[in-house]
């Protein structure tokens, strides 16, 4: 019995020091330790990863084969001439100028003007 207050006595005494001479740490300290442990594997597995090479079959299946575009058809050019002197014989038509044989038309105005406000208001009385 004395044997065991003994042995209990010398735990609790060391346990005692023990924390008499190590300071609080913090749980950042641990947090840290597990971030370097976690960011070592991560960096480790990518440091191993070996791609597979390339192989210029590997785009088969994903890429369509070229094919240049076939060329196109040139305008029917058999009437050229015809639509050419067609063209050149048309009369010119200008703005302002009556084409022979028509009457002028009368130009209209489109301009409105604001109605002055001592003639609204001489018209009105309260």
């Amino acid at each position: 019995m004395i044997r065991s207050f003994a042995i209990r006595f010398l735990v609790a005494r060391t346990a005692r020091q023990q924390l008499r001479m190590q300071p609080r740490s913090f749980s950042t300290l641990n947090n840290r330790l597990r971030v370097d442990l976690v960011q070592d594997m991560y960096l480790k597995e990518i440091r191993a990863y070996k791609p597979s090479p390339l192989k210029p079959s590997d785009s088969e299946g994903h890429v369509q084969k070229f094919s240049a575009p076939r060329a196109p058809q040139s305008p029917d050019e058999g009437d050229i001439a015809n639509d050419l002197k067609a063209y050149e014989d048309q009369q010119v038509e200008l703005e302002g100028q009556t084409a022979t044989g028509e009457a002028e038309a009368p130009e209209e105005d489109w301009f409105e003007e604001p109605e002055d406000d001592e003639e609204v208001s001489a018209g009105a009385s309260h």
